[in-house]
């Protein structure tokens, strides 16, 4: 499945995927998501069950999608990349989601009540954090999963925390902050897959 529904190229499978996210949006406004039942999105979307599950797996897969998909575009929009430790690509990834959950928790009615799901929401946009950090065309810049999924947890969990904050600083006084604790962990992750391969190229050469 391509990182997110924003690079679909196919028009037909983007405008089915709009449809389906804006009918769930839309449920979220009136019901709980443990409420809503694929049946309910499938009949405020106007396509068949068996076109949902052409896309989606359950509900939940919708609902990362939902969230993903806005985060990415976000990005997509800012032109935000992620090419190995570069503190410019890291300080960018980090105000994205910063911006990203402003916009959800405060432009986004349905958000605010649905608290119960707010797991769901720290899970969709902690795993388009760690889509990013791992997307590299470059193998020697490449993080690994594991060092990929405690940095994008970490990022999202300060960025959460920061939101949380009575009074938080704003977006420009918090970036630096969450940067001098993020990068450290990209930069030994990096360092670390490098001298994995150094040694693997080795053992190969000396055989």
């Amino acid at each position: 499945m391509p990182i997110s529904d924003c690079e679909v190229r196919d028009p037909r499978i983007r405008r089915t995927r709009q449809l389906l996210q804006g009918a769930l949006q839309t449920l979220l406004q009136t019901k709980n998501f443990d409420e809503i039942t694929v049946q309910d999105i499938t009949e405020a979307a106007t396509v068949n069950r068996a076109t949902f599950y052409d896309h989606y797996a359950d509900k939940f897969a919708l609902l990362d999608a939902l969230i993903a998909g806005g985060f990415h575009s976000l990005l997509h929009q800012r032109d935000v990349r992620f090419e190995g430790n570069c503190p410019s690509e890291a300080s960018e990834i980090i105000r994205a989601a910063c911006d990203y959950v402003l916009q959800m928790r405060e432009g986004h009615t349905e958000c605010k009540q649905q608290s119960a799901f707010e797991p769901l929401i720290d899970a969709a946009i902690t795993a388009a954090i760690r889509r990013v950090l791992t997307r590299n065309d470059s193998p020697k810049l490449r993080l690994s999963p594991m060092t990929a999924s405690a940095a994008s947890w970490a990022i999202n969990g300060a960025v959460k925390g920061w939101y949380n904050t009575p009074d938080r600083p704003s977006v420009d006084e918090v970036v630096p902050q969450i940067l001098a604790m993020i990068l450290p962990m990209l930069q030994s992750g990096t360092a670390a897959d490098s001298m994995v391969e150094v040694r693997s190229d080795h053992a190969l050469a000396t055989r």
